[in-house]
């Protein structure tokens, strides 16, 4: 029984931004580079344990108690109702097609997309600066940034999957190698579907736990990206034929935005039919419940265990993605389908059935811990915490975001309109939406003479965002 519970003028030198932080101060009155905390919930001698579940491609709408009504994610509509919802999070988007590994090395590291590599280099992790402050911290699942920044993150681990993507059924595994060498000739395949091996091996880490110390358990599923198989009994609870399309649905992109035939643009034909797209979505949605079917377990885990009262828990998704929207497939744009994300925090000192629609980063989760912990928040972090919203002290903590893909797109948004600018082999496309009056962005207003003004400004904002955070698309 499953538990329901457009030409631009600009040169290219000119595609058109003050690193993040700085930004971001100078918006919101914030300090660039915060240190010490306002708001830690705990005291240091009373530190809450971390339980931090991590899914792979699950955008932001994709959550019943968040406004879908197609999905079942009974066990997440729970964390939203004794939690707090950031409704526009966003990943700052990616160098390369895995959009996944950058994003994760911005959420791990605290840093912005062009001050941190994708294996992390040697920039602190947040597990690791909980580590270094004595919390056993346990690492299970997908790792997409190499061996060395796994090893000192986690003092404890289990099914660690270096890579990117796999079958769900035969994922390539290492056990937990205190030494850290992990070696190829150690792996070998797990046996079970991805989300139920690393729910178990969490489970097996907190009913097994037994240490003074504070814990950070960190579950990185490789649901629900594709191959989208989930077993028969969730994948029967959609019938594709009684699925809407978004308002976003189009046979085709209408230009070529420099990423028309990467992987997971060729995973259904062109051009896009309503039939196919309704399927994707089926298989997509029945992944995610079979992925809320097993947090549902891990959850349950923890109370039984008795230490629910006293951890944070915390679930958010490394990139979105289209199925089917603007013609699109995959990740590898800046639509709000394929940047916004998931981002719930609930546990001691979180607000109950709040949501906050402020502008935000996964990699402002960093310093958001630290404030949870009672830490400091390490010099390398450029990330902003997120107390201040939690608390309702703050709308925001950002005026605007700023959005990379590779040296083909940017984009820049504030709580209304969004700008993005292509520049594909020397031809140039920008696209302007009004967000309050289309969320799903299907109207371009680049032409409309009303929104001059808007587009000069917005520019300007991402010219701003662009030289700050050392964009390379500046100097090539």
């Amino acid at each position: 029984m499953v538990e329901t519970r457009e030409p631009s003028p600009l040169t290219r030198r000119g595609f058109l931004g003050v690193s993040a932080a700085l930004v971001a101060a100078s918006h919101a009155g914030a300090s660039p580079r915060p240190m010490r905390r306002d708001h830690p919930v705990k005291a240091r001698s009373h530190r809450p344990n971390i339980l931090f579940l991590f899914a792979d491609d699950q955008r932001f709408d994709t959550i019943r108690a968040l406004g879908n009504a197609e999905i079942r994610t009974p066990n997440l509509d729970g964390l939203v109702e004794r939690g707090t919802a950031f409704i526009h999070a966003c990943i700052m988007g990616g160098t390369h097609g895995a959009i996944c590994q950058p994003s994760r090395a911005m959420l791990m590291a605290g840093r912005t997309q062009f001050h941190v590599p994708n294996d992390i280099g040697d920039f602190i992790t947040f597990p690791q600066w909980l580590r270094n402050d004595g919390y056993r911290t346990f690492g299970t699942g997908k790792w997409h940034n190499l061996a060395p920044s796994y090893a000192r993150s986690f003092s404890d681990g289990a099914a660690i999957f270096f890579g990117g993507m796999s079958n769900h059924q035969e994922v390539p595994i290492h056990d937990f190698d205190p030494t850290g060498a992990y070696s190829p000739d150690g792996q070998h395949i797990a046996k079970g579907f991805s989300s139920e091996l690393f729910s178990d091996e969490a489970i097996r880490f907190l009913r097994s736990y037994d240490d003074p110390s504070p814990f950070c358990v960190y579950v990185s599923y490789t649901a629900p990206h594709d191959p989208r198989t989930a077993p028969k009994e969730f994948a029967d609870l959609y019938d594709p034929s009684g699925l809407p399309l978004p308002p976003s649905f189009m046979s085709k992109h209408p230009f070529d935005n420099g990423e028309m035939r990467i992987r997971d643009e060729q995973l259904a034909p062109w051009p896009r039919t309503p039939e196919v797209v309704r399927e994707h979505l089926a298989a997509y949605y029945a992944m995610i419940t079979h992925l809320d079917h097993h947090i549902g377990r891990v959850l349950s885990a923890l109370e039984e265990t008795g230490n629910a009262e006293n951890t944070v828990i915390m679930f958010a998704g490394d990139n979105g993605l289209a199925v089917g929207q603007h013609g699109l497939m995959g990740k590898q744009n800046l639509y709000d389908h394929s940047i916004r994300v998931p981002l719930i925090f609930a546990g001691p000192g979180v607000p109950k059935g709040a949501q906050r629609h402020g502008l935000c980063y996964l990699l402002d989760v960093f310093p958001t811990i630290c404030d949870l912990t009672g830490l400091d928040t390490p010099a390398s972090v450029e990330g902003i915490g997120l107390m201040p919203m939690i608390l309702g002290e703050r709308e925001t903590m950002r005026e605007t975001t700023f959005h990379a893909y590779r040296n083909i797109q940017r984009a820049v948004r504030d709580d209304r309109h969004k700008l993005i600018e292509y520049d594909v082999e020397g031809t140039r496309t920008t696209q302007l939406f009004d967000l309050e009056g289309d969320p799903w962005e299907t109207v371009n207003l680049v032409d409309h003479p009303d929104y001059g003004h808007e587009l000069r400004r917005l520019r300007e904002e991402l010219a701003r965002w662009q030289r700050g955070l050392d964009d390379p698309v500046l100097s090539a």
